[in-house]
């Protein structure tokens, strides 16, 4: 007769989930200083006690909850599936989807100046996140060398220079939105500015990237 499985290890694995989950939205708000971990074990329907046993302090909370945020958005790219498409076409899908994905994770955005905030030193003793780095570099970098070899592209541009650009000209625009609104006098969150703001940066990367004809 064998012994019915436990349900434990699932129920950890869930639990864990809940409170990465609430940890992301109260780092989010209010960051790593102002987040309260009674908080986050409220909202995940858990305690403190076992926060602390999962994930340690609060530090090492905003660190896993860092690391799972870059971890998601490289994941992603990854998905892109680049190398099947043309150069050109890669490369635009490639400036669209980071457009996309800072719209629908602000969190990512607000976590990523919370941790500028306190000079990256979490980031700094993570192996995950100089793993899914190196990766998405090299994954620029192949679609660059690609474009190369079939014309496309210039040659001696840094794939991290260009990813550097390709994200601030989204992120720029959106931790901005509500001083540019103002400063500018229009609503840069309507859907035809933000329509009009994506087909910028494409042409933008675009002219940088490629080969005048």
């Amino acid at each position: 007769m064998t012994d019915k499985p436990t349900k434990r290890p699932r129920d950890a694995e869930a639990t864990k989930a809940r409170i990465l989950s609430a940890a992301k939205k109260e780092f989010a708000k209010n960051g790593l200083g102002g987040a309260r971990v009674d908080i986050i074990a409220n909202q995940a329907k858990a305690n403190k006690r076992m926060i602390y046993h999962y994930f340690g302090n609060k530090e090492d909370l905003f660190q896993t909850v860092l690391e799972e945020a870059y971890v998601d958005i490289r994941t992603a790219e990854q998905k892109l599936e680049l190398e099947h498409l043309p150069p050109r076409e890669a490369l635009e899908r490639l400036v669209r989807f980071t457009w996309d994905y800072y719209l629908r994770n602000p969190e990512f955005i607000t976590l990523v100046n919370s941790e500028n905030l306190h000079r990256a030193r979490h980031l700094k003793k993570s192996e995950v996140i100089e793993v899914v780095s190196r990766r998405f570099v090299n994954m620029v970098g192949g679609l660059l060398d690609r474009g190369v070899e079939q014309g496309v592209f210039r040659p001696g541009i840094d794939p991290v220079q260009l990813n550097i650009t390709i994200a601030a000209i989204g992120y720029y625009y959106l931790t901005n939105r509500f001083t540019g609104s103002i400063l500018f006098q229009r609503d840069l969150m309507k859907d035809e500015a933000l329509e009009e703001r994506l087909a910028f940066n494409i042409e933008t990367i675009l002219r940088l990237v490629c080969v005048s004809r």
